[in-house]
């Protein structure tokens, strides 16, 4: 298998990007997530991963908020953080490599466009290689009801969650 090569999201991916999720997922409601999140959101970043021209991979950051009234934090105007979700690789290409070089590449792009943190609701096991680190070491929750080991939390910039206790808030597009 060729080596993937990610780049920006564009409309004409739109159809692949849906068969990408929907596979990966088994279901259509994480491609019919990202098909809401495209349309809603005011900062949306996509990126695909293509081997041999075949779009195998998606990734999506979308800005979220810090509601610091469940915690003793402030308010985190000042701070750009993204929410990671969904991720998705076709069945086919999983464990070899496409998921990795979206995070990576994602993370850059992330950092290219002035996000400072980024959150993820992902495996345990899998997040901590990119330098996830459990939301709670830094005061942060999730608003779903999920175990803290699952919703992690990366600065790309140094000190852009200290004092940042809170709720994270996802976009209202994930409610449907």
């Amino acid at each position: 298998m060729s080596e993937p090569t990610i780049r920006p999201e564009r409309p004409s991916d739109r159809d692949a990007v849906y068969r990408v999720n929907e596979a990966a997922f088994g279901q259509p409601d994480e491609a019919d997530l990202v098909d809401r999140l495209r349309e809603r959101s005011s900062s949306y970043l996509g990126l695909v991963a293509e081997v041999d021209g075949i779009v195998v991979g998606h990734i999506l950051f979308t800005p979220v908020t810090l509601d610091p009234s469940a915690g003793s934090g402030q308010a985190v105007g000042a701070a750009d953080v993204r929410g990671l979700a969904p991720m998705a690789v076709l069945p086919e290409h999983q464990r070899s490599g496409v998921g990795s070089a979206l995070v990576r590449a994602g993370l850059a792009a992330c950092a290219a466009d002035g996000a400072e943190a980024v959150v993820v609701l992902g495996h345990p096991a899998y997040y901590p290689r990119f330098g996830f680190k459990p939301a709670s070491a830094f005061g942060i929750a999730c608003a779903y009801d999920v175990p803290s080991e699952a919703f992690m939390a990366l600065e790309r910039v140094e000190g852009a969650l200290t004092d940042a206790a809170g709720v994270v808030r996802y976009h209202p597009a994930f409610g449907g």
